[in-house]
């Protein structure tokens, strides 16, 4: 069964913006299919982030790891909150200051698999058909519009 080409049409408030609203539908296609991956492994979207940053940033204070995933403080709360519930993340006063918290990945290694897994499972949907000289352009052109986006925004997160 040959699948059904991609919606083209564009609604007319966006005809000044086609390459923005094929970015909006492709972010809101690539986040449900991310989901449906973590929520195999257990994880909500974006807890991912909160552990990628964690297992190679070793014990950070919370404070930190807000600003570094950069997201509202309670949001990163609750969804600490859940991973330390669930065995992913210890919380611990830094002996450093005892009015800071330490976050760190728990015994996580099967987990890290299994998100290291999840990605590239992701990365095999969403570039399948891609050859890899194309894959390597679409990578760069991203880039090339993260950063126009970072100018404009001026909200650019931290890049390793």
């Amino acid at each position: 069964m040959k699948a059904e080409p991609a919606c083209t049409t564009l609604p007319s408030a966006a005809l000044g913006g086609p390459v923005s609203h094929a970015l909006s539908r492709v972010a809101r296609l690539h986040r449900i299919a991310a989901g449906k991956l973590l929520k195999e492994l257990g994880l909500y979207p974006g807890q991912e982030f909160l552990m990628m940053y964690l297992w190679d940033a070793g014990a950070v204070r919370q404070s930190e790891l807000i600003k570094a995933v950069d997201l509202d403080p309670s949001t990163v709360t609750k969804m600490l909150q859940r991973l330390e519930q669930a065995g992913h993340v210890r919380r611990r006063p830094d002996p450093d200051d005892r009015r800071a918290v330490l976050v760190e990945a728990g015994d996580s290694c099967a987990l890290h698999s299994d998100v290291r897994r999840a990605w590239t499972d992701l990365e095999e949907h969403t570039l399948a058909g891609l050859e890899p000289a194309e894959r390597e352009e679409l990578t760069r052109l991203l880039a090339k519009v993260e950063e126009n986006l970072c100018r404009e925004t001026g909200d650019c997160p931290e890049r390793c």
